[in-house]
């Protein structure tokens, strides 16, 4: 069928949308794919429509191809499987929570580990039925705090979730080598520059964690990656611990006034100024930073919580969420320094710190303090810092934490050199679960000796919705968008540019040869100048545009490639194999 744009559900706009921050956002909104029903909530309109879809076929076509198969379970879930496993608590606020009239309890799904675990439960009871695949593609609801950037990251939007299950751990390696191969073929198909990193597992559990990142500034991801092949997302990058250094002859902790230095860089100054070293300057690499935070627990309940750093360095709040989830982090407020009176605003030191210290409050310290580093830090006192604190002699801490920032050129945890930061958007994320919510929700099978056994799982999950925006992100210019082939509304936009009835004719004929030939038509054949047509066919983003003009008098049409910006003259009775052959129609 013909996609009349006389007729089509379409309004492109002039201008960007006042709420657009980033581009895949403007385009979409301005070439009439998408439209923002309310905050991070947005209706997909016909060419939208058409290009979420081409993404589904896409993904289910790499999914059936692996030996998965399709299921779809309801949006409205059930509270008692997420109690189960403790999620109804731990999710917090992002979960959209709503009763009955009866008085139930329901969530809107963020995510179906439960109801798959419970449906292989309820069908499969024997090992002859591993190892299974099973998959979705449904629509997910999460209560985002700070939803933005259009179709990226918003509270309803439509994802693809994958699970294994699998007799043993060998089993999921396995699936888990099978779905990333899948994965591999699904973004390749998508056209998009992307990098596979090692990740976390967060609030769902698990081991071995990688993620798909499509390159993009406006990713809210950063990773880091190194010359010898290292990749991760910041959170999961650990810290080269220094060795133990010997402090047997170390000099004595002493405490000097240091009035008015409550930052690092005051700190130094004054250090310089007054308690000059000889060897070098101090820097801020010198200084012990101990930052208080609250911790929001899933319950409710609030925690402080002390991490002790390089005062060069600052807390990544990502990494931070990323080691105390399910907990939320808050800032200390001046309440809670009032509630907390041993500690000294600015000048906090680990003299009052830790679960055995006068304020009780746990202490973490950043891996690069080990046993033997000697630090200025606060002496918990206005105006005054301890120096030459020794760690592992004069103070120690409750634990590790990995919360620093990452910077360029800090060496890679796997020694393959220095690591470069650069941002991506998260487009998959693969787990392999194991047994968190099979031994949750008694999931077991009887094995080849009759013995029942726990099954294994693997979560695999494609932002599909995601990633009509995450290809806008990777594909456009100043015009407009430029859709990938497998993706695009239609093969070809064929702009009637002309009102003569040799023109209109010419380009309908086309047009319906076109179509019996399989070619996705997309045929302009409004009451438009021929400027708005090249303007709109432009910002639509369809990858092969032909022009129907003057031309047609003496036999020549012109074809235009979106992507590369060049066009060619091409003969009418020429047009149809040349397009044909294009498009591999």
């Amino acid at each position: 069928m013909i996609t009349r744009m006389s007729t089509l559900f379409l309004r492109t706009l002039r201008e960007d949308p006042v709420d657009a921050e980033v581009p895949s956002h403007q385009l979409l909104v301005r070439a009439g794919y998408v439209r923002r029903a309310a905050p991070g909530i947005y209706s997909w309109l016909p060419l939208g429509y058409r290009v979420l879809r081409n993404v589904e076929r896409i993904v289910r076509e790499e999914m059936d191809a692996i030996g998965a198969q399709e299921v779809h379970f309801p949006a409205l879930l059930p509270r008692e499987p997420y109690e189960a496993t403790g999620r109804w608590t731990e999710y917090g606020d992002n979960l959209f929570r709503l009763k009955d009239r009866k008085g139930g309890d329901y969530l809107l799904g963020p995510t179906h580990e439960e109801m798959f675990t419970l449906l292989v439960k309820d069908i499969c009871s024997s090992y002859k039925s591993l190892p299974l695949a099973l998959y979705q593609i449904q629509t997910k609801y999460r209560d985002e705090a700070r939803p933005r950037a259009g179709i990226l990251r918003g509270r309803e939007f439509v994802m693809k979730d994958s699970y294994s299950f699998d007799i043993d751990d060998a089993g999921l390696d396995a699936s888990y080598l099978r779905h990333r191969k899948a994965y591999i073929r699904i973004f390749d198909r998508l056209g998009l520059n992307y990098v596979i990193v090692a990740a976390t597992s967060g609030a769902m559990g698990g081991s071995a964690s990688e993620e798909f990142l499509a390159d993009s500034e406006v990713g809210e991801d950063t990773y880091v990656r190194s010359p010898g092949g290292y990749a991760a997302n910041v959170e999961a990058v650990t810290t080269p611990v220094p060795a133990a250094l010997p402090f047997d002859d170390a000099p004595a902790a002493h405490v000097e006034d240091t009035p008015d230095t409550p930052t690092i860089d005051t700190l130094v100054a004054v250090s310089n100024e007054r308690f000059p070293r000889a060897d070098r300057p101090w820097t801020g690499a010198d200084t012990l930073k101990n930052l208080i935070v609250m911790l929001r627990l899933p319950d409710g309940t609030r925690e402080p919580l002390a991490i002790g750093l390089p005062g060069d360095r600052e807390v990544d709040m990502k990494r931070l969420e990323a080691q105390v989830s399910p907990a939320e982090v808050e800032p200390f407020t001046e309440q809670d320094f009032a509630a907390n009176p041993a500690l000294v605003k600015g000048y906090i030191g680990p003299g009052v710190l830790g679960s055995e210290n006068a304020s009780k409050i746990r202490y973490l310290l950043d891996p690069r303090i080990v046993p033997g580093t000697r630090w200025i830090t606060g002496a918990d006192a206005n105006g005054r810092h301890v120096y030459d604190l020794t760690a592992g002699r004069d103070f120690t801490g409750d634990g590790v934490i990995e919360a620093a920032e990452i910077r360029d050129g800090d060496p890679a945890p796997d020694g393959s050199g220095p690591l470069s930061l650069a941002r991506g958007i998260e487009m998959g994320h693969i787990f392999q679960l194991g047994r968190k919510y099979a031994d949750a929700l008694d999931l077991q099978v009887l094995d080849q000796n009759g013995k029942r056994v726990t099954v294994t799982m693997g979560s695999y999950g494609v932002g599909v919705s995601r990633a009509v925006a995450a290809v806008a992100e990777n594909s456009h210019d100043d015009k407009g968008l430029i859709w990938p082939r497998e993706l695009a509304p239609a093969d070809v936009h064929v702009v009637i540019a002309g009102k003569g009835a040799e023109i209109v004719g010419a380009a309908e004929d086309l047009a319906a040869q076109l179509d019996a030939a399989g070619v996705r038509v997309m045929l302009d054949d409004r009451n438009a100048s021929p400027g708005v047509k090249f303007t709109d066919a432009e910002l639509i983003g369809v990858p092969t545009i032909l022009v129907v003009g003057r031309g047609v008098a003496t036999g020549v049409l012109e074809l235009k490639d979106r992507r590369t910006g060049t066009s060619q003259e091409i003969a009418v009775d020429q047009a149809v194999d040349t397009i044909t052959a294009l498009v591999g129609a």
